[in-house]
């Protein structure tokens, strides 16, 4: 009953083709779609004031609207995805950079080891150790800076050469219907193929029902015809020699 297409997302490599879609709020894309049944006619726009952008799981900030709104008018684009760190005063003079969401579908072992090889590579200056303190409550990366350490420039850094900062490529590539070559949908059109799938579904349900329930009506017809005729419909069973035949 829920559109899952958006919600979830998804990602998937095929023979000359690939999709990758990114998940979406719940509540979000259920306004939208109430917003486009009232309002056939509504334009991306209009929807965008309820889907404002991709809901990633793992917290991060995404930028660049103009963006945002090409994926959605296009069904193709790129959402830049930006972890979320903070500068705080460390001890022995030194400041420290604190990690608290990471980019969707980036692995933190990986982006902590990343870091490290590019400190020891010499492409990252001004960090002297790194450490996780990440628990149940959540991310917690803690990057320790030298004294001489500009931390803004460090912070920067980082999102230029590791995946703290990372593009999400928006493909919202899908077969429409069955048989058909595959598609790339705008955000109006995954709406509306949600809105059109359920509309089936809810018809074929009712018209199942409707089915059913003549069925019933034309036995029950025939139970109180023979309830009208009880003397003749009893004198007809004694008559038979099987209950076959009766």
């Amino acid at each position: 009953r829920i559109p899952q297409f958006l919600i979830n997302g998804t990602l998937g490599i095929a023979v000359g083709m690939a999709t990758n879609i990114p998940p979406h709020n719940l509540k979000e894309v259920c306004d939208a779609i109430l917003h486009l049944i009232d309002k056939p006619n509504a334009t991306v726009d209009d929807l965008m004031k309820y889907i404002q952008g991709p809901d990633f799981p793992t917290g991060a900030a995404i930028y660049n609207q103009v963006e945002i709104k090409r994926a959605y008018a296009t069904g193709k684009g790129s959402i830049v995805t930006r972890g979320i760190a903070s500068i705080e005063d460390g001890g022995g003079g030194g400041g420290r950079i604190i990690v608290n969401e990471i980019p969707y579908q980036v692995n933190k072992a990986a982006l902590i080891t990343k870091i490290a090889e590019a400190v020891k590579g010499k492409r990252l200056d001004g960090i002297k150790d790194i450490r996780d303190e990440s628990d149940k409550d959540g991310i917690r990366i803690v990057i320790e800076l030298k004294k001489d350490a500009f931390p803004k420039k460090v912070l920067n850094k980082l999102y230029a050469i590791t995946d703290l900062q990372k593009t999400f490529h928006v493909n919202m590539l899908a077969l429409v219907e069955a048989g058909t070559q595959p598609k790339v949908l705008t955000l109006k059109e995954v709406l509306q193929q949600h809105i059109d799938h359920r509309e089936q579904v809810v018809t074929r349900r009712t018209q199942f029902d409707l089915t059913r329930a003549e069925e019933r009506a034309h036995i029950l017809e025939g139970l109180k015809t023979a309830l009208d005729h009880i003397d003749k419909v009893i004198a007809t069973i004694k008559k038979s020699k099987t209950k076959e035949l009766a």
